[in-house]
């Protein structure tokens, strides 16, 4: 049976760190040691992130809703409240667009729903 030599295999894994390194500074963008470390804890930021940029986002639109609710005289949680209670099924994602492109349309908004607002 013949001999079975890795360099091919190898060099092939090797390229592979290399080619997801680019881009990186110094050693680590063509030595395969400091580049297989910064790809995987790149990989893993990577990953962490994907589920953080969703925090994030929702976090953004809250301070433009509120933002632009504490204009008119409301505070958030007492807008969203109003909301859920008059039936509006918007989500935040699109009152922070409208709040931040159209300031007029939302102000249409907030007033449909003062008159729905829950006593309190």
């Amino acid at each position: 049976m013949a001999r079975v030599k890795r360099g091919v295999t190898k060099h092939a894994r090797h390229k592979k760190i290399i080619r997801l390194a680019k881009g990186y500074v110094g050693r680590s963008k063509n030595a395969y040691r400091p580049a297989l470390e910064r790809v995987e804890k790149a990989l893993q930021y990577a990953y962490r992130d994907r589920r953080n940029k969703k925090r994030a986002f929702r976090a953004l639109w809250i301070q433009r809703i509120n933002a632009a609710v504490r204009e008119e005289g409301l505070t958030y949680s007492r807008f969203i409240a109003a909301v859920k209670a008059a039936g509006i099924e918007m989500d935040r994602k699109v009152m922070a667009a409208i709040a931040y492109d159209d300031p007029a349309g939302f102000k249409a908004l907030i007033a449909q729903v003062r008159d729905a607002r829950p006593a309190a």
